[in-house]
Formats: C-alpha cells, sequence, structure tokens
C-alpha cells in the first residue's frame, strides 16, 4: 500500500503522519487489496478537513470529513472509510447473489 500525505494550509508533524497511518492500518486489516491512498489535510478557516482518495482494484472510494479538531476529523474519516471498504468488499467479494441457495423444488 502507498500512503501519501500531504496538508493544504497546514504543516503535516511527525505526529500526525503517524496518527494518520495507525488509523488507516485498519482499513488493511479488512481489506487488503488496496493499491494506493492518498490523504489530504486542510484547514480553511475555523474548519479542520480530512479527505482520502484510496485506489483498490477496480474502483476508486473518496471519502471527506470535516470537524473542529484535526484528530477528531482524521477518526471520522477512517470511520466513513471503513464502512465503504466493506461495503466494497461485500459487494464483489461477497456469495453471488442470484444463486438464491438450495432450494427443491415442492412436489405435488
Amino acid at each position: 500500500m502507498n500512503l501519501n500525505v500531504t496538508g493544504h494550509h497546514v504543516e503535516v508533524t511527525p505526529a500526525i503522519r503517524d496518527y494518520v497511518t495507525d488509523k488507516l492500518g485498519r482499513v488493511t486489516r479488512h481489506f487488503d487489496h488496496v493499491i494506493d491512498v492518498n490523504v489530504i489535510l486542510s484547514i480553511e478557516k475555523l474548519a479542520q478537513k480530512a479527505e482520502v482518495n484510496v485506489h483498490v482494484s477496480g474502483k476508486d472510494i473518496f471519502v471527506k470529513s470535516e470537524d473542529a479538531d484535526m484528530y477528531a476529523a482524521i477518526d471520522s474519516l477512517v470511520d466513513k472509510l471503513d464502512r465503504q471498504i466493506v461495503k466494497h468488499k461485500e459487494m464483489n467479494g461477497g456469495p453471488s447473489r442470484g444463486s438464491g441457495g438450495k432450494h427443491q423444488p415442492i412436489a405435488e
């Protein structure tokens, strides 16, 4: 997994970078086919924003979050991303929807 953390109007300190890396480790625990992750942290007036674009096989997943605190925005972002990854995994890796199980016809 390639991880790229950038900041707009905010300096990405090693503490923030480590926090983002630890939190995104949860995503790879659910789905290990993540190719590339781009995280953008920004500050606009009083809003702390965190955005992530995750490239997985066959799809790009984009999530953004906004909060008064950067760490809270990152937490919210990872929660949203985790739900999206699990949904993507269930849609593509789960059992076929058309099979319907093994039903026996009713004999009359």
